[in-house]
């Protein structure tokens, strides 16, 4: 373990700090810290800033509960940024987006790679930037009550295909489903996390289930 006296600050008393979901890896934001929001961040295993446009400190979910419980905290070979993976309980941006970062500039068609996680902050992104001619602009422009009739649609399809023991059609079906789902998930400030957090109890539960059968 390094010292933070070894971490170099700015002339201003700052170091960059990349946030990131210890689970999903996703980058949520990009803020600074300086001595004191850092130390507090570590006593506190919460995420602490230093706010440049308010110019003071910054205990992140304080207003809206959407608070960063820190795994780790790790700086670069350079010690002049940090890396701190969390575990957070809502949205990182102030916008209600899980990450900050949700505006795509350029991507490789070629080295692309498709996850859950990079299809939520497209869809994000279609629901905070508005893109004329988007299916998916045009369900959040509809609203709730749109996005649970497509949800209740394509679970129909799913149940006709698999009934008709379509292997293909069901995974395509499936797919339509996936994505209205998510898109639910976003109109709603739904996470990857929260159904991850979800699952892993229920895991939890069904260990203990087995567990006691066996022992009867």
């Amino acid at each position: 373990m390094i010292d933070i006296e070894s971490l170099k600050f700015d002339e201003q008393g700052l170091i960059p700090t990349v946030v990131q979901d210890a689970v999903t890896k996703q980058v949520l934001t990009l803020a600074y810290m300086n001595r004191e929001s850092l130390k507090i961040s570590m006593e506190k295993g919460l995420t602490c800033f230093w706010s440049r446009s308010r110019q003071e400190l910054w205990l992140k979910g304080e207003t809206s509960g959407n608070y960063q419980h820190i795994v780790s905290i790790t700086a670069d070979c350079d010690n002049d940024a940090l890396v701190v993976l969390v575990e957070p309980d809502g949205p990182a941006c102030h916008t209600g987006t899980t990450s900050c970062f949700t505006k795509p500039l350029w991507e490789s068609e070629e080295r692309s790679e498709f996850s859950l996680q990079a299809l939520m902050t497209l869809i994000e992104g279609r629901k905070t930037e508005k893109k004329e001619g988007s299916y998916t602009t045009y369900l959040f422009e509809k609203g709730l009550d749109k996005i649970l009739k497509k949800v209740g649609e394509e679970s129909t399809e799913v149940i006709i295909a698999g009934k008709a023991d379509d292997k293909a059609e069901t995974i395509y079906e499936i797919s339509d489903l996936t994505y209205h789902l998510l898109v639910l998930m976003i109109q709603m400030g739904i996470s990857l996390e929260d159904i991850h957090r979800e699952l892993a109890s229920r895991h939890v539960i069904d260990h203990k289930i087995k567990q006691e059968k066996m022992t009867k």
